[in-house]
């Protein structure tokens, strides 16, 4: 086996990919769900804003059932002769609305030491003051996540964006069990009964925790946006600085038509860094999966240790991980981190993914699981440390410094073990990056606001040559073909030079005649009432 590792602060870490479930895309259109004229489908609606565009859904007689102001929108209960009657006026929108689906004794866990956190934990760094939003499943509660190491409580809010209530800590729930496996990663307060060290990435934040998937980790689209709209309208009463999306659907249109990709990147310009997954159904190339694609947040894909956590040497890219670049030409993920074999809590009785899968079970509370879903949530845990440690960061520079200082799977050569569209900057690490004082080399060339309001529209600088390769525009050395190989463990260095520092995670304003070479075309009907979304895939340990 050749010699190769990833390199973390001296310390080679691991990358693990950690996804429950992919979104699945129904192919059914809105008007298959209507049997006849009387009967109903349920729509995405947009327009100049949410009063006016409710106002006339409910002059033509539909039943509003969402209000969506995030993306000046509202989910509706039309019949056909309704939607016609919408449809044949200037200024509205209508989408139809997509399914979505998910990703005593205290198991120890090698993760924290694996990205540097320990290091933070000890000078005193661990999230503290630093509000996390989850939206996932919900999640069980439990001392260790429903308070700081020093019993604190620290959940400030739970919100159900199925049922659109707020709800009290007698009807905390999670029957799928994804979301409180995710959440427990980021920051339980639990110690390894072995090890003695924290489980979690930053035990210290506070946790506001919204559910919009059920116990298969299903949801609608309507849901999820529904549930990123009260992150955003919450933001400032408790503080969310941090957004955790562990689930990923296939892409059904470019990134800024996409309806839960325009609420992203709504919660990403109000100043919420949202970390999201790139997908568990890698390894192929232009796999990245909705909201992954959006090119403003953080992607994360998954490495394993190769259940080798203090070798080095041995650690692999995730073979489940997605992989860029995005239709629209750009580099994702953006960096990745551990997401095999991720232990985290999980009640083993009463939760759907430990009663099909008891045989990860450890104990009553802790459950093994990989995916990409995991991988974010270890992300989602160092940018609370980073943002701990400076306040100050914008989302952009949040971005900026967590791909400055990641270390990306170098050959014994020094070339990259595997393409920057398979592990984006490399294996991220906690306490470089809350070291690392970069600023401005993130998002360059992009303007979320021009992107929103439809002035402009961003492309990113990957392209596919005649033999199938991916490349990047104007830069050498970052061709991408079939030759790398999955079997062997490879090394993260932090000596690794980047021509054009990160010229590549660039874009520039969107062309219609920008085109790849084997084209892409979009389905007109494409139905948004009908897609499937969910938390990520089940997929085996690595």
């Amino acid at each position: 086996m050749k010699n190769q590792t990833f390199k973390r602060n001296g310390r080679l870490p691991i990358l693990i990919l950690l996804i429950g479930f992919v979104l699945a895309i129904s192919t059914f259109s809105a008007v298959q769900m209507y049997g006849g004229g009387g009967e109903t489908a349920v729509y995405i609606i947009q327009g100049q804003d949410t009063a006016t565009v409710a106002d006339t859904v409910q002059a033509v007689g539909g039943i509003v059932t969402h209000e969506l102001t995030i993306i000046n929108g509202v989910g509706a209960l039309l019949t056909r002769a309704q939607h016609e009657q919408l449809a044949a006026q200037n200024g509205f929108k209508l989408i139809a609305n997509q399914s979505v689906q998910s990703a005593g004794w205290h198991a120890s866990s090698p993760i924290p030491a694996l990205v540097g956190a320990d290091l933070l934990h000890a000078s005193g760094i661990g999230g503290q003051g630093v509000t996390v939003a989850v939206l996932d499943t919900g999640h069980t509660p439990n001392r260790w996540i429903e308070q700081m190491y020093n019993k604190t409580p620290r959940v400030l809010a739970y919100f159900d964006a199925i049922a659109n209530s707020e709800m009290t800590e007698a009807t905390y729930s999670d029957e799928s069990g994804h979301g409180t496996h995710v959440t427990s990663i980021i920051l339980a307060s639990s110690k390894g009964t072995d090890s003695g060290t924290f489980t979690a990435v930053a035990p210290g934040a506070n946790l506001v925790s919204v559910k919009a998937f059920d116990s298969n980790g299903a949801g609608s689209y309507l849901d999820v946006i529904r549930g990123l709209d009260w992150v955003v309208a919450h933001q400032e009463v408790y503080d969310i600085r941090v957004l955790n999306l562990s689930f990923s659907a296939p892409p059904q249109s470019y990134y800024w038509d996409d309806p839960l990709n325009q609420a992203v990147m709504r919660a990403w310009q109000a100043g919420i860094v949202v970390v999201a997954a790139a997908g568990n159904i890698g390894p192929d190339p232009m796999t990245i999966g909705v909201p992954g694609n959006v090119p403003y947040i953080i992607t994360a894909g998954a490495m394993s240790d190769n259940y080798t956590p203090t070798n080095f040497e041995d650690d692999t890219l995730a073979s489940f991980s997605a992989a860029g670049p995005t239709v629209e030409g750009f580099v994702k993920p953006d960096i990745v981190a551990p997401g095999g074999h991720v232990n985290g809590m999980m009640a083993a009785t009463s939760t759907e993914i430990a009663l099909e899968h008891p045989e990860y079970s450890l104990g009553r509370f802790y459950f093994t699981m990989s995916g990409t879903s995991q991988a974010t949530a270890v992300t989602s845990g160092i940018v609370t440390l980073m943002l701990q440690a400076d306040p100050s960061l914008t989302p952009d520079n949040v971005k900026c410094r967590l791909m400055a200082s990641s270390n990306p799977a170098v050959n014994e050569d020094g070339t990259l073990a595997y393409s920057i569209f398979q592990q984006g900057a490399g294996l991220t690490n906690a306490y470089e990056a809350v070291n690392n004082t970069a600023t401005n080399c993130a998002n360059q060339g992009l303007d979320i606001a021009k992107d929103l309001t439809g002035i402009e529209h961003y492309g990113g600088l990957a392209q596919q040559a005649p033999d199938g390769s991916y490349y990047i525009i104007g830069l050498d050395g970052y061709a991408w073909s079939d030759g790398y190989a999955w079997s062997d463990g490879y090394a993260w260095s932090d000596g690794f030079a980047w021509s054009d520092g990160y010229a590549w995670s660039d874009g520039f304003a969107w062309s219609d005649g920008y085109a790849w070479s084997d084209g892409f075309a979009w389905s007109d009907g494409y139905a948004w009432s009908d897609a499937f979304m969910a938390v990520n895939n089940w997929v085996p340990q690595e």
